[in-house]
């Protein structure tokens, strides 16, 4: 608050005064909100002998949930208040849950119609990568590749498709489809990666990349994924290679195809902003 103050103390007094309610009253919201879902939760037995001392909003949210840190005696949780209730749900939940077995989640403690209760990831979000990492990355979405389901492929919608997605759509239907589960959604604030701590702790093992939010996980073809992530850290030369001959274990791949699929998800993404944004 103090250095909040600081930042505006070029501005006349009574500005001063009004950001300083702003800032008070956002504030006040934040609790109350976190009160409100502590008077929910409270009765659950997960906190019968581990009761909850706060539940405040986190810094960084996402599009399609309200994101809260529980924190109680002993540890801390991650709580999703669902926004959005055109997402299939328990599809989320058993895609998670056999992500968690995978080793590659977290663990989910509470969910219900509303919202769900998980274990907090430790870790760091990354925008720039090394190699380590991309070798990491490929590695987890293998295993997250490797779940089976019964679900139907997901059917790739775009409207008015430019010249340059045509062409992409082309493409990839001049090549056979590799469909696997799909996270959909490989963006960095969906990713955990270890942070040092984790390293000095593990410097005997590897310690997996981890992934969250599955609300749009679904079987899709497996390019669909290496391209999301090739697009989100731009990935080129030395690093694409080693990321691709990573998750390929160094037999062929289909960069025409992925190229492609760049395409197609670069346009996805501008129509998904356009449409909820």
């Amino acid at each position: 608050m103090l250095q909040q103050w600081c930042c505006i103390g070029n501005l006349d007094i009574m500005q001063r005064l009004y950001c300083l309610c702003s800032m008070l009253y956002l504030q006040f919201m934040a609790i109350l909100l976190g009160v409100k879902h502590m008077k929910n939760i409270n009765t659950y037995s997960l906190f019968d002998d581990d009761a909850i001392k706060t539940i405040t909003p986190l810094s960084s949210q996402g599009y399609c949930n309200k994101n809260y840190l529980i924190r109680t005696e002993k540890t801390q949780y991650i709580l999703r208040e669902f926004l959005r209730q055109d997402i299939d749900r328990p599809q989320e939940y058993n895609i998670h849950i056999q992500a968690y077995k995978k080793g590659i989640s977290s663990q989910i403690y509470i969910f219900t119609k509303t919202f769900m209760v998980s274990a907090f990831l430790e870790g760091i979000h990354k925008s720039k990568l090394n190699n380590k990492d991309v070798i990491l990355l490929a590695k987890t979405i293998k295993k997250l590749h490797s779940i089976k389901t019964n679900a139907a492929p997901i059917d790739l919608q775009i409207k008015n498709k430019t010249d340059a997605v045509i062409r992409a759509f082309n493409t990839i239907n001049s090549y056979p489809k590799e469909y696997v589960l799909c996270h959909n959604d490989l963006n960095p604030q969906n990713i955990f990666f270890p942070n040092k701590e984790i390293e000095s702790a593990n410097h005997h093992n590897i310690y997996p990349v981890k992934l969250i939010d599955f609300e749009y996980a679904g079987i899709n073809d497996r390019y669909f994924d290496l391209a999301c992530v090739c697009v989100e850290f731009g990935l080129e030369d030395e690093m694409l290679e080693v990321f691709l001959q990573t998750y390929f274990n160094d037999t062929y791949y289909h960069l025409e195809k992925l190229n492609a699929y760049k395409v197609i998800y670069k346009a996805l993404c501008e129509a998904w902003f356009q449409d909820n944004l």
